[in-house]
């Protein structure tokens, strides 16, 4: 961390109060783990955990910024960041910028209206739901509000225990609730599905997902910038080194390179222990997916039969990770795709390199990846690099066959209008007809999809 970040970090931190320390963890709780936050007493050690998780830094300030604007304290925002309400209001109206959750703002706000015998009112409703330690006098509302979580009282889709509280104690902030869930309702609603109809049934839509819509029906919307995250799980380094996944890096490096050029907030986690990739991928569905188009999610790693393996050789369901989804548990994607692409090791003994063969160039190892299921839910879409008990293999230097040809694939048919779905049955056709090592792979596709998943392309092109 550079002197000049630090000392920023130190002068914003001698600036907040008690109550400010507070209400940042509040606002953060979609982003740092509970217990982590629960640890904290001071405003450096928030910042510290920030860190940690990659949400500011001296390139990326913008999580900093809009939490200082949450709290009101402009003057912080502009003596050190150079930054001010006006901006950060323009800012945080572009789709995806804001980081706190519709939902923690309207808490947030909720609490900074309510006046002290408000709170005890509020309290004095709870004393049957929650255990009387919790609504103690020095309580304030946004610690009731964290106990209400806790205890399933309350949580994004489901405020009517508030409500029903705050129609007798301020029946003015219940409104606050209603318009929430009626701004939520809209964002939610999904298009009717239509099946493959007749061209003169469909509108005119121009350009390449308009000529698609025409023959193959309707099609995801992807008209936001970005369209979604697209989270890297790329484990390479293992605490037995005889497990290093060499040509993992440059995957990683080709998938970033072709979901920036399509416009997604892309992000490279590295050498994720079992219960870390559990709680990376849980952390993006907490997430506020409702300006986004679309998640994408890239596993490369060791596994076992239905497993992935951390660096610590934990194995990890890929079922479980792929279930966190579903539109229960992440209604802000309901409705929209979810694409999960998985390389991924057998076992967890050490395959030794074999040479080449004339297709190829460098040293292969071989990975294998289970066949898998995926939740009784529509809009999922899984890429494997092979079914159940062939091999899939990885270049040591180039990276592994599977995910290099998706990337080509992509940079080559995206611009020309062709559907995931479609790219992925040219990369099965590519792979399974190549000859590796004097063996073959078959890579496979499982999707529940209702529309086509097409991407829309920038005018610049993919930076190589």
């Amino acid at each position: 961390m550079s002197t000049q970040f630090r000392k920023l970090l130190f002068e914003v931190s001698e600036a907040l109060v008690t109550d400010e320390l507070a209400a940042l963890k509040f606002l953060s709780l979609d982003h740092v783990p509970r217990r982590k936050l629960e640890a904290i007493q001071d405003p450096k050690a928030f910042f510290e955990g920030l860190q940690e998780k990659d949400l500011i830094g001296l390139e990326n300030l913008s999580f900093l910024k809009e939490l200082l604007y949450r709290i009101n304290r402009i003057d912080l925002l502009t003596a050190h960041l150079g930054s001010s309400r006006e901006e950060m209001e323009r800012e945080l109206q572009v789709p995806g910028r804001a980081r706190v959750s519709a939902y923690r703002q309207l808490l947030y706000g909720i609490a900074e209206d309510l006046i002290p015998g408000d709170v005890g009112s509020v309290k004095f409703l709870l004393q049957k739901k929650l255990p009387k330690n919790k609504l103690q006098e020095n309580a304030s509302m946004l610690q009731v509000f964290m106990e209400m979580e806790i205890n399933g009282l309350i949580k994004e889709d489901n405020l009517t225990m508030l409500k029903d509280i705050l129609q007798r104690v301020r029946p003015d902030l219940k409104k606050k609730i209603d318009a929430y869930e009626e701004k939520r309702k809209e964002n939610y609603s999904r298009e009717e599905v239509c099946y493959p109809v007749s061209v003169s049934a469909l509108p005119e839509e121009q350009g390449a997902e308009g000529e698609a819509a025409k023959q193959h029906g309707k099609i995801y919307k992807m008209k936001n910038n970005p369209h979604g995250y697209c989270l890297i799980l790329n484990n390479h380094k293992f605490k037995n080194p005889l497990h290093n996944r060499e040509g993992t890096l440059q995957d990683g490096e080709a998938v970033k390179r072709v979901f920036k050029w399509l416009q997604f907030e892309t992000v490279e986690e590295m050498n994720l222990e079992g219960q870390k990739i559990r709680e990376t991928v849980k952390e993006y569905s907490k997430k506020d997916h409702r300006n986004m188009d679309c998640f994408v999610c890239f596993i490369f790693s060791h596994g076992e039969k239905y497993k992935i393996k951390g660096v610590d050789d934990e194995c990890v369901n890929i079922e479980e990770l792929v279930s966190c989804f579903t539109g229960t548990k992440c209604p802000s994607l309901a409705g929209k795709p979810k694409v999960f692409i998985i390389q991924a090791c057998q076992g967890s003994g050490h395959h030794p390199s074999v040479t080449v063969e004339a297709d190829s160039s460098g040293h292969l190892e071989v990975d294998a990846s289970p066949l898998i299921s995926i939740p009784d839910k529509a809009d999922f879409l899984i890429g494997m690099s092979t079914v159940e008990d062939y091999p899939s293999f990885r270049s040591c230097e180039t990276g592994s066959v599977y995910i290099q040809s998706l990337c080509r694939k992509m940079e080559l048919l995206c611009p020309q209008g062709e559907d995931l779905t479609a790219i992925l049955t040219e990369v099965n056709n590519e792979v399974a007809g190549r000859e590796l090592a004097g063996s073959k792979q078959m890579p496979k596709i499982t999707s529940t999809l209702l529309k086509r998943l097409i991407f829309e392309v920038p005018q610049r092109k993919v930076d190589k």
